[in-house]
Formats: C-alpha cells, structure tokens, sequence
C-alpha cells in the first residue's frame, strides 16, 4: 500500500463508516485497536494495581501500587494521543516516532525488569506486545507522506 492508498478522513466523516475507514488502511486500523487496548489496560491498572502486580510476580508494596498507577496514567495518555493521532486527517509524524519509541522503551524495561527477576517471566508477553506494538507504529510512520494532509 502506497501512502496514496491512506485514508484522508476519520471514521464516521463525510458518510464513511468505521468499517470502510478500517479496510481503506487496515495496519492504520490495526493500531487504532492497539491504542484503545492501551486505554483501557492503562485505566485498568490504576484500580486493579494489585492484581495485575501480582500476576506480574511482583508484591505490591504502597511504592510499587503508585508507580504502576503513575505508569497506567502515562498509557492512557500515550494510548489517547495515538488513537486521536490515527483518527485525523493530518500525517504527525513526531506522534507515530514518539509513540513507537515509547512502546520499544517500555518493552526493553519490561524485558530489563524479567531478566533482573523484577517480574516474573510472563511479563514477556506484555514486553512483546509493546514491541511490536512499537514497530507497527513505525512501520506505519514510513507510510505516511513528509508533510500535509493524509491523500486519498
């Protein structure tokens, strides 16, 4: 797909349904999904620190339930801003380089944190998703035009 072939509206303008916006950039899609699924892990382990903590191999400590809420706040606001970047017009290229930056960084500090025994070895899973969460972002950022508006 040429970045000719990317999608100029968002979901739901100028009569195209979400579905249509989906098949015209699926990889755009694709991520779009990623970033609610960042959303909502994130505001869910602001409340459910503990649970997700444990299953992490980590005893959750008043230190340990802040920080992790901090780090919920942080996806939230990573995940609003890519998902708000997907669903414009407008190619921001510094939003899809950060954004994919930031997931490698979180997967390489997982990744650190299951190698020192921080956390225990599922945590890799979470690593993986970010990673290559990461490269779909940057992937993605080649596609799109230098400057402008996304074409049609």
């Amino acid at each position: 797909m040429s970045t000719a072939d990317l999608p100029r509206t968002a979901p739901g303008r100028n009569g195209r349904g979400l579905l249509a916006w989906a098949s015209a950039d699926p990889l755009r899609a694709v991520l779009a999904v990623i970033a609610v699924v960042t959303i909502v892990s994130g505001a869910a382990q602001i409340p459910l620190g503990d649970v997700v903590l444990r299953l992490l191999g980590v005893a959750p400590g008043l230190v340990e339930r802040q920080l992790f809420g901090t780090i919920g706040m942080f996806m939230i606001v990573v995940g609003g801003l890519l998902l708000h970047t997907l669903a414009t017009s407008t190619a921001n290229r510094p939003v899809l380089l950060w954004c994919g930056l930031q997931k490698v960084g979180a997967a390489a500090a997982v990744g650190i944190g299951v190698a020192t025994a921080a956390f225990a070895p599922l945590a890799l899973s979470v690593a993986s998703f970010d990673f290559v969460t990461g490269i779909l972002c940057l992937v993605y950022l080649r596609k799109l035009p230098r400057v402008g508006r996304l074409p049609s």
